[in-house]
């Protein structure tokens, strides 16, 4: 595994949002913003929301050294999370994906101030960022495109523990990020 020149689980913070590394501590709350059948519905594994399934898909988030609960800085509690995986030194990429969101957090701007926090403290460090988005999940590839990110192919992703799925890839790289920052 190629160990990239940076942390891919730092503390990223803005008047929004805090990405916080998990923990194994976190595992009720982030299960009580995951158990809404609804978040999962587009999703390539439609039974996250039950307990024992989304057991399996937190052990592989712990294990990733990558994954950070989402918290709203408006009321602290954790509403969703995500992760930076998969460095590539040979083209200075990283991934992000496994990211999800409390229902009541969806429409209201949460994603994107994440996402910004990932990227403006990824592209310091990387040329290019890639995200994995389930082939079913329109929501998702909806919401990256809206951040630049470009589709360039299809790849079938084994999720740990999980059944190999079938995902788009998106790109999005620092340049193209910067020229949308720009006014």
């Amino acid at each position: 595994m190629n160990q990239p020149p940076f942390s891919i689980q730092p503390i990223l913070e803005n008047e929004k949002v805090a990405l916080l590394p998990l923990q194994i501590a976190d595992f009720e709350a982030l299960y009580s913003a995951a158990s809404d059948p609804a978040i999962w519905a587009q999703h390539p594994n439609p039974d996250r929301w039950k307990k024992e399934v989304f057991k399996v898909f937190f052990e592989g988030a712990i294990q990733s050294q990558g994954a950070f609960k989402i918290i709203d800085q408006a009321t602290g509690q954790v509403i969703g999370s995500t992760r930076m995986y998969d460095y590539q030194a040979a083209d200075n990429s990283i991934l992000i994906g496994y990211t999800f969101y409390a229902t009541q957090s969806w429409g209201k701007g949460f994603n994107l101030s994440a996402k910004a926090l990932m990227l403006n403290y990824l592209f310091q460090f990387v040329d290019k960022v890639a995200f994995h988005i389930g082939a079913q999940n329109i929501r998702s590839q909806v919401a990256i495109g809206r951040l630049g990110a470009i589709k360039e192919g299809e790849q079938i992703v084994t999720y740990f523990g999980e059944s190999p799925k079938l995902n788009f890839v998106y790109v999005l790289t620092r340049e193209a990020w910067q020229k949308q920052q720009t006014p």
